[in-house]
């Protein structure tokens, strides 16, 4: 058939012209908000992958394995439970289970002591809710404090601003108005980084680390230390690189506060560093090291991260 013999094709209405551009424009804004509000949800809520904290459990009245969908036979220590996220499951399921542990709160009841991306994942954050309120007030309350970091609050009220955040977790207050003085804020800080079961740099990373203070050469070490970096968890990974601008800001006031990134590595390399079974001469030998991995960190933030 040839081209003049094709059935006309519909005329379109003065109503439809008008309305098709208007259409398009609000489809497209629709998919550029979803899009936006996508993008905000993953930066929100990164999806750390996490293993499951499988304990050998008593299950009270018949149970079924949530992997395998069999049986639990037996009277008592029929299976294993995850302490946190509540998964129940055979023994032998538990060593073939993915690493898709998705916390729940009802589980994770407490702050400090419990595992970071544990944490992170149980509140749906990209960091521990403690490190950004507690920097947050840290860098409101102004970072020409003398000695930020390095003195010391009182134990007691400390201990308080731990007890606030097992008891109310981001509700908890920790402003100038509950406690004045800057250093108590400091102060809770670095305990619970001292009191993570596994430290920010982890066991596993810590011999790598350690090793990369002992590089003299500083473009040799920076290599090196990227290198460690990737040997980190993605939770630990970006809650040390928000650590490290943070520190890298106190810095730039230390004519003010007295707090060089030497300083700082001080303060903060036993802090986010530690080894388990070291002999203690060994430990001694290392906390000049890890002061080097922590001020290498903060004077190469921006590189690094």
């Amino acid at each position: 058939m040839g081209f003049w013999s094709q059935t006309p094709s519909k005329p379109t209405s003065p109503a439809s012209t008008f309305w098709q551009p208007i259409r398009s424009f609000a489809l497209s804004q629709l998919t550029s908000l979803v899009r936006r509000a996508t993008l905000r949800e993953s930066d929100l809520a990164p999806k750390y992958e996490k293993v499951h904290n499988f304990k050998v459990h008593t299950f009270r009245g018949p149970h079924w394995c949530e992997y395998c969908a069999n049986f639990m036979w037996g009277l008592i220590a029929q299976g294993v439970k995850c302490a946190d996220c509540g998964l129940n499951v055979h023994k032998q399921c538990s060593k073939v289970v993915p690493n898709d542990c998705q916390p729940d709160l009802r589980h994770v009841k407490k702050v400090y002591s419990c595992d970071l991306t544990t944490l992170v994942k149980a509140h749906n954050t990209k960091r521990p809710m403690v490190v950004d309120m507690c920097i947050q007030e840290i860098e409101a309350r102004g970072l020409q404090s003398e000695g930020l970091y390095r003195i010391s609050g009182f134990s007691e009220l400390i201990e308080d601003v731990k007890l606030a955040f097992d008891r109310d977790g981001e509700k908890a207050d920790i402003s100038s108005n509950a406690y004045e003085d800057l250093n108590i804020i400091t102060g809770a800080l670095k305990l619970y980084f001292r009191e993570l079961p596994i430290p920010l740099i982890t066991y596993d990373a810590y011999p790598r680390f350690i090793e990369t203070g002992k590089i003299a050469d500083p473009e040799k070490r920076l290599e090196s230390l990227h290198e460690a970096l990737k040997l980190l968890p993605p939770a630990h990974c970006e809650t040390l690189r928000y650590l490290m601008a943070h520190l890298k800001r106190v810095t730039e006031y230390e004519k003010e506060n007295l707090m060089s990134s030497e300083n700082l590595g001080i303060v903060f390399g036993p802090t986010l560093m530690r080894a388990p079974g070291l002999d203690a001469m060994t430990a001694l030998n290392d906390i000049r090291y890890q002061r080097l991995v922590v001020e290498s960190l903060i004077t190469n933030e921006d590189v690094l991260f």
